[in-house]
């Protein structure tokens, strides 16, 4: 290998946590809201990533009345296009993203059967859950990589584990193994570079989504923050976290 590609290779070093810059989709409520919340409350600046541009605005808003350096931006993670312009905006505006949490997550279609569920569902959820996070990888990855500093972090579920077995919640269930899938082979790819890729497991936490009963939205958030700010010598990558434990893939 020559000197000139070994220096290319070499990754940069940490930036301090208050240069860094985290972009969280799905981030204008429940578990996106509050890991907003810690990373920005930690010294960073945060890009607030929401679907409906007005509720991104009244999230970030919130948070910056808290003392948050944050910006609202629209990212809806099905759209191509909404991707490209948050890409060309992180680029233009920061010159440099260091943290995605890839949080934006649908259809967890708890009381569906896979012999039945409808086909759409099955759809909309690998679109949401699985490609809206490859989208958003392709598309900063290459801006992570050109100060050689990354942290990655797949929001997934632990029913999306192979060692667990059910047959509700279906589509939610197989896109979060696909998720999972994808963490692996992108931590493999991105192995040495500097940028550390991983899939947490929040629990099961009181939102929207997770309904009544679950544990509050700020200790869910704590694992996939952890995740976001792990050292360069921790070398964690390629990882399935919760609670800070490794759990089986």
């Amino acid at each position: 290998m020559s000197a000139a590609v070994a220096r290319r290779l070499r990754p940069a070093s940490e930036p301090p946590i208050t240069h860094r810059v985290a972009l969280v989709s799905g981030a204008n409520r429940g578990i996106g809201l509050a890991v907003a919340r810690q990373l920005g409350a930690l010294g960073m600046t945060v890009l607030l990533g929401a679907r409906d541009p007005g509720r991104g605005v009244r999230a970030a808003y919130q948070l910056r009345d808290e003392g948050i350096d944050v910006a609202a931006i629209t990212l809806d993670v099905t759209a191509q296009a909404d991707i490209d312009a948050a890409a060309r905006h992180i680029e233009r505006q920061y010159g440099r993203l260091d943290v995605l949490i890839n949080n934006a997550g649908a259809y967890y279609d708890i009381d569906e059967h896979p012999s039945s569920t409808a086909i759409d569902s099955v759809r909309g959820a690998l679109d949401t859950n699985l490609l809206g996070a490859w989208r958003l990888g392709e598309a900063l990855v290459p801006l992570m990589r050109s100060h050689g500093y990354g942290r990655i972090v797949n929001v997934s579920s632990g029913c999306g584990s192979s060692t667990l077995t059910g047959e509700s919640s279906p589509a939610y269930r197989v896109s979060k193994a696909a998720l999972n899938a994808y963490t692996r082979v992108l931590a493999a790819e991105l192995d040495g570079s500097g940028i550390l890729v991983n899939a947490v497991c929040p629990g099961w936490v009181a939102t929207a989504m997770g309904g009544a009963g679950g544990r509050p939205v700020a200790e869910g958030a704590a694992g996939i923050v952890w995740a976001a700010c792990l050292p360069a010598h921790a070398a964690a990558t390629g990882g399935f976290y919760r609670d800070r434990q490794r759990i089986p893939w």
